[in-house]
């Protein structure tokens, strides 16, 4: 092996080289040209953007609280599910349209009754619910709990509201009114804010604004607001990179915070937790107990800018209430941004230092394009192997090595996955590996219903040829007589899906688009024919035994596709077509032909073949009566002398 290091190590010195170049002149006229109206500016810009961040966290729960009394006061909503479901879902469904950072709306009744509607917009609450594909909303029902016909569904829409899945749910014991929201709705008889909890059909820590209906104090309405949908309101990254934003409750306790390692652990905590929010989160962030002081000071709480330390560094601090119509009474949001940051930004003077800055970018990126160009050989080779592999040029190739070590790795892996490719391709058709391996029609091997031509073969008297025959001379025999037809068969654009001991099955129209399909199979049952007296007349030469073929042609519907356990799968096709190209197949025995067709492949290429009528004849295992005919020859074609 030749002398090689990691492509990382060049780029890191040639980019660290031009970091110090370039960052050396920026930091002296940073600090040179700092002044106190930078400082002043730069909190400013915290001001407003921080109170900026803090009002839509308040808009989004005075959404839900609005959403929530809007919803108190509808009628159709007190009567117990199934009763009035589809208005109720519809009031919901629309809820959460207008509340986007709603997770979901529900309603939970006194008999034990509960409906929820879901907004599956987010991937990890479609896993949860193992929603199919296309779901928009997904809804829970629990109904006539009292009663020997309960009622536990889920159902998922897609976003027209249309119904794309169904199914029971085997475990009835989620009663809502043991849920913390429904049972302080119930003890209070007013509004409240409930959480963090961890919610029941989620199992998510989530905050929940719930209220009771006007028209009956026991029916009980909540919408739920994720964690993570907190934490992403609380995005501060548009003040400075290092900022961070979090909400504490009225004990100064760490709800949620806008850095995403974070609030994991927060969510991590609480899940183990499962109720008893550990005040533990707050070693999380080094400045809550800081912010939480802070928040008792009426200079601060109300929205008064600090200035503090810790860990070292100088931060300011932005503390807000953020108690919407009496509820999270005492929770306040806090936005913490280092004033480091905020000078940088504001410093006006460092713009005019970017500029003399950017001749030595330049210079790393001159030097950047000189150790690219010097591995784009290597890279585009190998781009163009992966093309060949994609196309199922799967022929060895040598490869030549490179001075960088990961262009090496990547070469090894494209060999070995094209020897993988290579071997999967010999037991499955090799059209649907191509689509497989493609990962722009990687779908269609999906099962679905459509046209196709059928053919099936069947060599005359096996049973006789292999006992009289030693085993390896009918392997080699048949080996010759399948690489035959397999060739003729793909040369006819067609898809051999099966060897069935000395049968094949192949298929026209999938997995590849023929419009021509029914005239294609004719042609190729023509051509195995004529293949196949030519190979009886070597064999009849070589002392092997003689293989009279007999073919069968159906057009017609079939489900294709992939079919099987989940860790073993195959592809073929399935339905009365295919039964039927098996059973013509197997009439030629009794009727002393070698290739029968249906009518339906007949009407196809009438004007273009040459058929011989033999009317309606019975099929094994079906009922209708079949219209067959023998193909005889294609129009215009030479006749065989």
């Amino acid at each position: 092996m030749g002398w090689s290091k990691p492509l990382r190590l060049h780029l890191g010195v040639l980019v660290v080289a031009s970091l110090l170049c370039t960052s050396a002149p920026i930091i002296w006229m940073a600090f040179s040209h700092g002044s106190d109206a930078a400082v002043s500016a730069g909190a400013q810009q915290m001001r407003a953007m921080s109170l900026r961040l803090i009002e839509g966290y308040r808009n989004t729960l005075q959404g839900v609280t609005e959403a929530v009394a809007l919803a108190s006061t509808l009628p159709q909503l007190v009567s117990l599910p199934p009763q009035d479901i589809k208005e109720k879902q519809q009031f919901f469904q629309e809820v959460l349209r207008n509340v986007p950072n709603a997770t979901s709306v529900y309603a939970g009744y006194p008999d034990g009754s509960y409906l929820q509607v879901i907004n599956t917009a987010r991937r990890d609450v479609r896993q949860t619910l193992a929603a199919p594909d296309g779901t928009a909303f997904a809804i829970r029902m629990i109904a006539r709990r009292q009663g020997a016909d309960i009622i536990s569904t889920f159902r998922f829409l897609d976003s027209d509201a249309e119904v794309i899945g169904e199914r029971n749910v085997e475990d009835t014991s989620f009663d809502p009114r043991q849920r913390p929201w429904y049972q302080s709705v119930v003890q209070d008889g007013m509004p409240v804010s409930v959480g963090p909890y961890v919610t029941g059909t989620l199992n998510a820590p989530t905050l929940t604004i719930a209220a009771p209906m006007r028209d009956d104090g026991k029916v009980v309405l909540g919408i739920n607001i994720h964690l993570q949908t907190v934490s992403r309101l609380l995005d501060a990254g548009e003040i400075s990179p290092r900022a961070r934003a979090y909400i504490i409750d009225a004990s100064g306790n760490l709800v949620a915070h806008s850095d995403p390692d974070i609030m994991s652990r927060i969510i991590g905590l609480w899940s183990r937790t499962s109720g008893a929010f550990a005040a533990t989160a707050n070693s999380f962030d080094p400045s809550i107990e800081t912010v939480a002081r802070l928040g008792q000071d009426p200079a601060f709480a109300g929205g008064g800018l600090a200035r503090v330390d810790f860990d070292g560094e100088t931060y300011l601090v932005q503390i807000a209430p953020v108690s919407v119509s009496g509820l999270f009474t005492g929770s306040k949001a806090a936005i913490v941004v280092p004033l480091e940051d905020l000078v940088a930004e504001a410093n006006r003077l460092l713009r005019r230092n970017l500029f003399v800055a950017a001749a030595f970018v330049l210079a790393g990126v001159a030097a950047s394009v000189l150790l690219s160009r010097m591995v784009s050989r290597s890279l585009y080779r190998l781009a163009d192997e992966a093309r060949r592999i994609g196309d199922l040029d799967i022929g060895e190739k040598g490869g030549a090595h490179s001075w960088i070590s990961e262009i090496n790795t990547l070469a090894n892996a494209l060999s070995a996955s094209r020897h993988a490719i290579g071997q999967f391709a010999l037991y499955v058709p090799r059209e649907v590996v191509r689509q497989i391996v493609n990962p722009e029609t990687r779908t269609i091997v999906r099962a679905k219903r459509q046209d196709v031509t059928a053919l099936f073969t069947d060599i005359k008297d096996f049973t006789t040829i292999s006992e009289q025959h030693s085993p390896e001379e009918v392997v080699d025999t048949l080996s010759a007589y399948f690489e035959l037809l397999n060739t003729i068969a793909e040369r006819n654009g067609g898809t051999v899906v099966q060897y069935l001991g000395d049968s094949i099955f192949v298929m026209w129209n999938a997995p590849v688009a023929d419009i021509r399909h029914a005239e294609n199979g004719c042609r190729c049952a023509l051509a195995m024919k004529a293949a196949v007296d030519g190979l009886n007349e070597a064999n009849l030469r070589n002392g092997r035994p003689e293989l009279l073929t007999r073919f069968g042609l159906h057009t017609g519907p079939a489900v294709v596709g992939s079919f099987g356990a989940i860790s073993r799968q195959q592809y073929t096709a399935m339905g009365d077509t295919i039964n039927v190209a098996s059973r013509l197949e197997g009439l030629n025995k009794d009727l002393n032909t070698s290739i029968l067709v249906s009518a339906a492949t007949r009407d196809a290429v009438a004007d273009r073949f040459t058929f011989r009528p033999f009317g309606l004849a019975p099929v094994k295992g079906r009922a209708e009566k079949v219209d067959i005919w023998e193909l005889v020859g294609e129009i215009g074609a030479a006749t065989p002398g």
